[in-house]
């Protein structure tokens, strides 16, 4: 089926919304967990996105198809103020009836240094998953999960839970 080229900035303007969001959060909490390797902590987290640009690229035949990319980028707030910016990109890299999965990849710079996500997603599933994968600064060895729900919605929230060494 062929999908609109709105419909598609549509869903996808909503998942970059949703991986700024992920980008962009100030820790709400700490812990130190004890393991059998390095000790480490996690933080979790949680922030809005607004995405304020948003621009798609049909790279085939009109309406959805393999490469499609979708670019955009955003403020990063919690409680009523900005607290950092971010930015990525997604792109279509299978298409299956109505199904279609994008990649995602974001970077979010925040005070305390930039980090990083990525996830492949199916359009309109939720909760959207994003593995971390590291990040600058505070977050240069960064690891965890960011969940989101409500994606594109104004209601959109996450968590995140970013494992990061333990400070000595």
């Amino acid at each position: 089926m062929s999908y609109a080229r709105s419909s598609i900035r549509k869903t996808v303007g909503a998942v970059a919304g949703a991986l700024l969001v992920g980008g962009g959060l100030v820790a709400c909490g700490a812990d130190t967990t004890e393991t059998d390797g390095p000790k480490q902590r996690v933080e979790i987290i949680e922030a809005a996105a607004l995405t304020d640009q948003l621009a798609g690229a049909d790279l085939d035949k009109p309406g959805a198809s393999l490469g499609d990319l979708t670019v955009y980028s955003g403020g990063i707030h919690q409680d009523g103020r900005q607290i950092g910016h971010g930015g990525g990109a997604c792109q279509n890299v299978h298409i299956e009836g109505d199904a279609i999965t994008m990649q995602c990849v974001l970077t979010a710079q925040l005070e305390r240094g930039s980090l990083t996500m990525q996830a492949v997603w199916v359009q309109g599933t939720s909760p959207l998953d994003l593995a971390i994968t590291g990040g600058t600064g505070a977050y240069r060895n960064a690891t965890g999960i960011a969940r989101f729900w409500e994606i594109g919605t104004p209601n959109e929230r996450m968590r995140a839970e970013i494992t990061l060494p333990a400070e000595e």
